[in-house]
């Protein structure tokens, strides 16, 4: 919304620079104003202006059975999308953290050296993003350990890439 209302006060002023002056300025000069404001409005919608809610670390969780691969994408895409959102939100002491790291991290190695060799995978945005969120939390593993929780500005980016992982798939994209 930022955006468009600076984008707007852009159009307007250069649009009033080089307009002509007598008493139907003012007049025009408004028109102008609020015909530029009209149509950024509808020409340019909202910026991803939805703010993602983080939620708070729990160290409640239900641990999985289901690791491992079923080599069909989106089951796979949703099922490591799924354990990825839960070890983000593991606070520092959940039972079993560092087994489900573990289990996690093999999971995610996994998953991307099989899909990253099709093309027809590969291409997709949800496998893009996917992997990109595996990247992050791949290396928080290796650089801090499995017992540690992901810092708040790490966890905000990931809920992100979350959310654009699930559309994605919605979209079979």
């Amino acid at each position: 919304m930022k955006t468009q209302i600076i984008l707007a006060a852009a159009i307007a002023s250069t649009a009033g620079a080089f307009s002509v002056s007598n008493e139907q300025s003012a007049r025009r000069q408004f028109l102008q104003t609020a015909s530029t404001a009209a149509a950024s409005t509808i020409l340019f919608p909202t910026i991803a202006s939805a703010e993602i809610v983080v939620p708070e670390q729990s160290k409640e969780y239900v641990f999985p059975s289901d690791w491992g691969l079923t080599y069909s994408y989106e089951t796979d895409a949703a099922r490591v999308r799924a354990h990825m959102v839960t070890a983000t939100g593991l606070a520092k002491g959940a039972d079993r953290m560092e087994d489900f790291g573990k289990n996690l991290k093999k999971e995610m190695i996994d998953f991307v050296s099989y899909y990253r060799r099709f093309p027809q995978v590969a291409g997709k945005p949800s496998f893009s993003t996917l992997y990109t969120s595996i990247n992050v939390l791949a290396g928080h593993y290796t650089s801090y350990g499995y017992k540690y929780p992901l810092p708040e500005k790490r966890r905000k980016r990931l809920y992100q890439e979350y959310a654009e992982i699930d559309k994605s798939l919605q979209r079979n994209r």
